[in-house]
C-alpha cells in the first residue's frame, strides 16, 4: 500500500478522484489507474503503451538517460565479462547467479535436451528452400507443442520449467536445421561436450566431411551476443509473449508468438536492415562515398535513414553497444579483416557518428544492433539469420517473463481498451434499398 495519491480533476464539473501512487526499487513512480473506468466511467489513451506499465517485474531494469541495463540487478556489463551465457539464463529464470554445482545442473539439463524429435526434420522439409528464416522458425518453435504434449501447461510449474529447459535447449538446434536447410547440407547434430556457443556454431558450420574446430575468440563472441539480448524489459516481443500467455496457451505457442513479433524490422531486424545500409553505401561507392551519405541523412527532406544509430529506449550510450564495439573489434582482429571494404565503411561511419557534433547533439550513438550484425557477419553468418539468433538469445527473457506473470496472483487476460472513432450504431437496409 502507499499514502501518496495522484488526484484527477475535470473541466466538466464531475467529482475529482484519487488514484494511489506506486514505487518501484529504482525507476519512476506509477499512478495505479486500475479503479479509473470504474470511478468515472473513462479509460486512459495511450498508443503504443508509451505511458502504461502492464505489469510489475523484478526481471529486467532500463535507465535510458543514465544508459543502464541491469538483469536481476547485475550492470549487463558485468554479466557480459564476467559470465558466460548459462549463467545468465540461470539468473533469468531463478532470481540468482548459480554457484558451481548449480551451473554444472544447470548445464548438464540444458544439454541433454539439445536434441528434437526426427520428425522435426520431416516438417522443416514442408518450407520452401528460400523461406526466410523467421518463417521456418516461427513454424518450428510452435510446433515444439505437438512433439513435447508432457510440457505444455502452462499453469504447472513444474511443466513450465522443463519446457523452459527444451526451449533454451533447442532453439539452438532449430536456428541451425533451418539454416542448413536452406543452404542444402545435411543437419550436424549436437555435441554435449561443447559450450552452449560452441555447440551452435558447430552445428552452424561443421559438415559430415569436415568437422567445426571452435576458435574461443569467436565462441565468446558469440555467447556475449546471447547475454547483451537475452532480456530487454517490455519491449514489443516480450509484451507479446506475456500477452499471448495471459490466455493460459502452451509456453511454446507463447514463445513462438515472440518469435513472429521480432521478425519486425523495427524490433529484431534491426541488425539486418543495418547490414542492408551498409551494403547500399558500399554498393555506391564506398568509404568515398560516406560524405554523401551522410549529407542526405541530415537532410530533413532526404528519405535516407541511418540505422543501426540511436535507440527509442536509451538517451545516452547503450551499454550493450559498447560491449559488443569491443567484441566487435576483438573479432574483426581475430579474423584479419580490418582492410576489409565491407567492414573498413562500417568502422569509417562508427568514426563520424562518434564525432560528428549533429549524432552526439542528438545521441545517435551506434547501438548493439550495428555491431552484432557485422560481428555475425564477419563470424560467417548470413544476414537472413540474424533475427533467428536474435531469438536464440531472447528465448530465456521471453521465458523468464511468462513465469514471472502467470506467479503473479495479480495477472489477468490481456484485454487493452480502445478509443472508438467509428460510425455510431445504424440500421441494414435490404440491399435493393442501398445507394
Amino acid at each position: 500500500m502507499t499514502d501518496r495519491n495522484a488526484t484527477l480533476t475535470f473541466s466538466d464539473g464531475s467529482a475529482p478522484v484519487t488514484f494511489p501512487i506506486l514505487s518501484g526499487t529504482i525507476g519512476p513512480d506509477v499512478i495505479d489507474i486500475r479503479t479509473l473506468y470504474g470511478k468515472t466511467g473513462k479509460f486512459t489513451y495511450d498508443p503504443g503503451f508509451l505511458s502504461t506499465a502492464s505489469c510489475n517485474s523484478t526481471i529486467t531494469f532500463i535507465d535510458g538517460d543514465k544508459g543502464e541495463l541491469l538483469y536481476r540487478g547485475y550492470p549487463i556489463e558485468e554479466l557480459a565479462t564476467k559470465c558466460d551465457f548459462m549463467e545468465v539464463c540461470h539468473l533469468l529464470l531463478y532470481g540468482e547467479l548459480p554457484d558451481v554445482a548449480q551451473k554444472k545442473d544447470f548445464t548438464g539439463r540444458v544439454t541433454k535436451h539439445t536434441m528434437v524429435n526426427e520428425q522435426m526434420q520431416f516438417f522443416l522439409r514442408g518450407f520452401r528452400r528460400d523461406a526466410h528464416p523467421m518463417s521456418v522458425m516461427t513454424g518450428l518453435v510452435g510446433a515444439l507443442s505437438a512433439f513435447y504434449p508432457d510440457s505444455i501447461n502452462l499453469h504447472d510449474a513444474h511443466q513450465r520449467d522443463i519446457s523452459a529447459i527444451r526451449l533454451i535447449a533447442k532453439m539452438p538446434t532449430l536456428v541451425a536445421m533451418a539454416y542448413k536447410y536452406s543452404v542444402g547440407q545435411p543437419y550436424m547434430y549436437p555435441r554435449n561436450d561443447l559450450s552452449y556457443a560452441a555447440n551452435f556454431m558447430r552445428m552452424m558450420f561443421a559438415t559430415p566431411c569436415e568437422d567445426y574446430k571452435p576458435n574461443e575468440v569467436l565462441v565468446r563472441a558469440m555467447d556475449r551476443i546471447f547475454t547483451l539480448h537475452a532480456d530487454h524489459e517490455q519491449n514489443a516481443s516480450t509484451s507479446t509473449v506475456r500477452l499471448c500467455a495471459s490466455s493460459g496457451t502452451n509456453p511454446f505457442a507463447a514463445i513462438a508468438a515472440g518469435v513472429a513479433c521480432l521478425w519486425g524490422p523495427a524490433h529484431g531486424g534491426a541488425n539486418e536492415a543495418c547490414l542492408a545500409m551498409l551494403g547500399d553505401i558500399q554498393a555506391n561507392g564506398g568509404v568515398a562515398k560516406i560524405g554523401e551519405f551522410i549529407t542526405k541523412v541530415k537532410d530533413k527532406n532526404s528519405s535516407v535513414k541511418l540505422m543501426g544509430f540511436g535507440h527509442r529506449v536509451y538517451k545516452n550510450y547503450d551499454p550493450r553497444a559498447k560491449l559488443m564495439r569491443e567484441t566487435c573489434h576483438e573479432v574483426l582482429s581475430e579474423l584479419g579483416l580490418h582492410d576489409d571494404p565491407l567492414f573498413k565503411l562500417a568502422m569509417s561511419l562508427e568514426k563520424i557518428a562518434l564525432e560528428d557534433d549533429y549524432f552526439v547533439s542528438r545521441k545517435l550513438y551506434p547501438n548493439v544492433d550495428y555491431y552484432s550484425g557485422i560481428v555475425q557477419k564477419a563470424i560467417g553468418i548470413p544476414v537472413p539469420l540474424f533475427t533467428a539468433i536474435f531469438a536464440l538469445a531472447r528465448t530465456v527473457g521471453w521465458i523468464a517473463q511468462l513465469n514471472e506473470m502467470i506467479a503473479d496472483p495479480e495477472y489477468k487476460i490481456g484485454r487493452p481498451r480502445q478509443l472508438y472513432t467509428g460510425a455510431t450504431r445504424r440500421t441494414v437496409m435490404p440491399l435493393a434499398q442501398r445507394s
